[in-house]
């Protein structure tokens, strides 16, 4: 289930940011047992280097990818960890 959650992450950031490089961890397996993640949703990293987040704050940034992955909150996605590498 989760590399379909990977899959959707991928297509929301390539489609809103148009990203140079994307990497997508999957941490779930990391969580297990954790409170949180009984609901069944993933513990994700995020490493982007996009154009788009070039110039913005790092709140701004991550902003930006919560509001890529809106919809997937909370129900997909549980935690994200999120590092944006320079262009």
């Amino acid at each position: 289930m989760n590399e379909t959650r990977v899959e959707m992450i991928r297509q929301r950031l390539e489609q809103a940011l148009s990203p140079a490089s994307l990497e997508i961890i999957d941490d779930s397996h990391k969580h297990i047992g954790h409170a949180g993640a009984a609901s069944g949703a993933g513990h994700f990293t995020v490493k982007i280097s996009a154009k788009a987040l070039t110039g913005k704050t790092r709140i701004q940034q991550h902003q930006s990818i919560y509001q890529a992955l809106a919809d997937m909150m909370p129900a997909e996605i549980h935690a994200l960890s999120i590092k944006v590498l320079q262009n």
